[in-house]
């Protein structure tokens, strides 16, 4: 393992550690991991990679510090460009440095909340206790109640995890595989089902206990390192949702590291984990059974395709669905139509039958997408005009 760089300035090991987390997703929402943009000369070069936009569960936007405590690390995961004995520069902060840091740019408003995880050098304990002790600095002595996301280590013990739990208002364990198989294929050092699950299930358990933690307990996995299906990833999660009361989980596209086992294996196409995303949207918000997901022979979802457009392609026996009689369920099975816009539905039947397409319009819903599901009384609603639906896509 490199030794660390002692030499190094407090910036430029603040930059290293930044960069060195920027796989690590920590966004609710469609602004998954998008770094800030802020007014000229308001962000400091050394943070520029550091600091991300990060929509919280309620819809509110900050600006998260997303940063490892260190880079250092023992294992030797083949696709990762921090694997023991890689020629990557190493650094770590102390707890208290990186919490006077942190405070120092949440007083001048670069940031608002804190993304913080490790690599890992150390046994996963010891390495928990400098994460945790690093929040409980930021809570007990400095009295500060923002968002915290903390990270825990695979392998870390029920007292490391009760602790993390104690302090954060998010915590995750990256589950990075969906199998014990696929997992040793990218990280042979890990052990799946006792220290990846384990960890994960004693982070839900304490997560339940713990009012603190109300954004609750997530995962991430890596997308196309180890021949994986969508099938077997969405299994996997969709397990964790209803076994372990899961919150979300995270799809981070592969991305090849030069130096490591893996730098040839190509991306997937981004739109993969888009698709993941959808399928996953269908399975935790719209009541949509893993079985009922278009996948293919192959186990793969349809490529270029909105799996819920393809779920309602392959069932014609189910539409078009009458707008002013339609449940809930009902309505979130239509193609377009979001919870947010299955409540606009809701509230303006109540007040008025909806019978044309303006109706709907009006409603700022993508009637180009619902016209060939829907029927608005008894009868299909006419051609959406040419744009009208372009703006509206991007709202559900």
């Amino acid at each position: 393992m490199t030794a660390i760089l002692r030499t190094k300035g407090l910036e430029e090991k603040a930059a290293l550690l930044g960069r060195a987390a920027r796989d690590e997703v920590c966004a609710d929402g469609r602004s998954e991991n998008l770094p800030f943009d802020p007014a000229p000369g308001r962000l400091p070069g050394w943070l520029k990679d550091s600091v991300y936009t990060s929509l919280l569960p309620g819809g509110r936007r900050i600006k998260l510090l997303k940063i490892l405590l260190d880079n250092r690390c023992r294992l030797g995961c083949r696709y990762c460009g921090l694997r023991a004995r890689s020629e990557t520069e190493r650094c770590r902060l102390e707890p208290e440095v990186l919490a006077r840091l942190f405070l120092s740019l949440h007083r001048r408003g670069t940031v608002e909340g804190l993304f913080l995880s490790s690599a890992l050098p150390d046994d996963p304990d010891r390495v928990q206790e400098r994460l945790v002790k690093t929040a409980e600095l930021l809570r007990r002595t400095h009295r500060w109640p923002g968002y915290l996301h903390l990270k825990i280590m695979p392998g870390a013990g029920t007292e490391a995890v009760a602790a993390s739990c104690r302090w954060a208002d998010r915590v995750s364990v990256n589950l990075e595989s969906p199998s014990a198989g696929r997992l040793r294929l990218i990280a042979p050092g890990k052990n799946f089902r006792e220290a990846v699950m384990a960890t994960l299930r004693r982070a839900a358990e304490e997560a339940g206990k713990r009012g603190r933690v109300r954004a609750g307990v997530t995962t991430q996995l890596v997308v196309g390192a180890a021949g994986e299906s969508d099938r077997e990833i969405l299994t996997a999660t969709d397990s964790l949702y209803r076994k372990l009361g899961l919150r979300r989980a995270y799809y981070s596209p592969f991305r090849a590291e030069t130096g490591t086992p893996l730098q040839d294996l190509p991306s997937p196409p981004p739109e993969r984990s888009i698709r993941l995303y959808q399928a996953d949207w269908l399975l935790r918000e719209y009541g949509f059974d893993l079985d009922e997901l278009p996948f293919g022979e192959d186990g793969e979802l349809p490529a270029g395709r909105d799996p819920k457009l393809a779920w309602a392609r392959s069932r014609p026996e189910s539409f078009p669905v009458e707008i002013n009689r339609a449940s809930l369920p009902e309505l979130l099975r239509v193609p377009g139509i979001g919870r947010r816009g299955a409540a606009k539905i809701l509230a303006a039947r109540r007040e008025k039958k909806l019978t044309a397409a303006g109706d709907l319009r009006r409603l700022r819903l993508p009637v180009a997408r619902m016209t060939d599901f829907i029927t608005l009384d008894g009868r299909r609603p006419g051609p959406a005009s040419p744009g009208d639906d372009r703006q509206l896509l991007l709202e559900l």
